[in-house]
C-alpha cells in the first residue's frame, strides 16, 4: 500500500494497518483505492474537524466503519477494550485507524503493543513519539508512570 503523506499525521505500522488524523473525503477514497476494507475511528463526531457524516461516507465506499468514541480527556479501558475487539475481529484486513489528530490512535496502538499483542513496543513508542509525547491521563493510560502530572507535548511544538 503506498503512502498517503498528504493527510494529517499519517503513519504505517504494518503492511496491512495504516493510522493518521482525519481524512478528507476524498482522501478515504483514496485509502479505499490502497485496498483498505476497514476504517476505524477513535474521534468524537463532535470534534471539530471530524467528517459530517464519516458513517455514511464510508459505508458508501463499501468499506467497513467502526466507531469507537475517545473522549481526548478520558481515555477509558472499556474504548481499549473495544479497540482491541476490532482489531482483532479483523485479522488479515488492511485497515486504516484515525481520530482528529493521531494522537489516541498512536497512543492506543503503543498501549496494544506493550501487551504483547503483535508490534514491537519500540516500533510503537518510536511513532507515536513522533506525533506526542502523552502526559497526566493519557500517560496512566498508556502505563507510563514518569510521565504522569506533566502536559501532553506535541512533536514540533513542544519537543
Amino acid at each position: 500500500m503506498p503512502e498517503l503523506t498528504d493527510i494529517l499525521n499519517w503513519r504505517r505500522l504494518s503492511e496491512n494497518i495504516t493510522l493518521s488524523g482525519q481524512p478528507t473525503e476524498i482522501q478515504l477514497a483514496q485509502i479505499r483505492d490502497f485496498g483498505v476494507t476497514c476504517i476505524i475511528n477513535l474521534g468524537p463526531h463532535h470534534n471539530k474537524g471530524a467528517l459530517e457524516d464519516e458513517a455514511g461516507s464510508v459505508s458508501s465506499l463499501g468499506m467497513d466503519y467502526i466507531y469507537i468514541p475517545v473522549e481526548f480527556e478520558e481515555p477509558t479501558d472499556q474504548n481499549f477494550a473495544e479497540f482491541c475487539d476490532a482489531l482483532e475481529a479483523h485479522p488479515n484486513t488492511k485497515i486504516h485507524v484515525h481520530c482528529i489528530y493521531n494522537a489516541r490512535v498512536s497512543a492506543f496502538f503503543y498501549r496494544y503493543a506493550r501487551e504483547g499483542r503483535g508490534f514491537s513496543e519500540a516500533e510503537a513508542f518510536a511513532l507515536m513519539d513522533g506525533i506526542w509525547r502523552p502526559g497526566n491521563d493519557w500517560a496512566k493510560f498508556i502505563g507510563n508512570p514518569d510521565a504522569d502530572g506533566q502536559p501532553n507535548r506535541y512533536f514540533g511544538e513542544d519537543y
